[in-house]
């Protein structure tokens, strides 16, 4: 069974930072795009920071300058480093990867992780 698992949220005071990690595992052959979400209380679910297999990153507006996407040396899993954090980056921080191929050559469409909570103090 294929899953992603976040890790890393945690409470901050504004100006801080945290490391969020998301794993995936499974019976995995690729990963093309992987990509981090947010949904704060009551708005829908937004995209954050998204990066390939080759390592191209993008980020949303609001976001660019003070988090960053990267993979990590263990394969099928990605960081978001968040900095610089302000009390409207509250929310549940989401992995997601809209393809995961696996090794018996089967797509699996937009898994998701199960969610790991940021709450930023003022």
């Amino acid at each position: 069974q294929v899953q992603l698992v976040e890790s890393g949220g945690g409470l901050v005071q504004a100006g801080g930072s945290l490391r969020l990690s998301c794993s995936a595992s499974g019976s995995i052959f690729s990963i093309n795009i992987m990509r981090w979400y947010r949904q704060a209380p009551g708005l829908q679910r937004e995209v954050v920071a998204a990066i390939t297999s080759g390592g191209s990153t993008d980020y949303a507006d609001s976001v660019k300058g003070r988090f960053t996407i990267s993979r990590g040396n263990a394969k099928n899993t990605i960081y978001l480093e968040v900095n610089s954090l302000k009390p409207e980056d509250t929310a549940v921080y989401y992995c997601n990867a809209p393809f995961i191929v696996t090794m018996d050559r089967k797509t699996l469409y937009n898994t998701w992780g199960q969610g790991t909570q940021v709450t930023v103090s003022s």
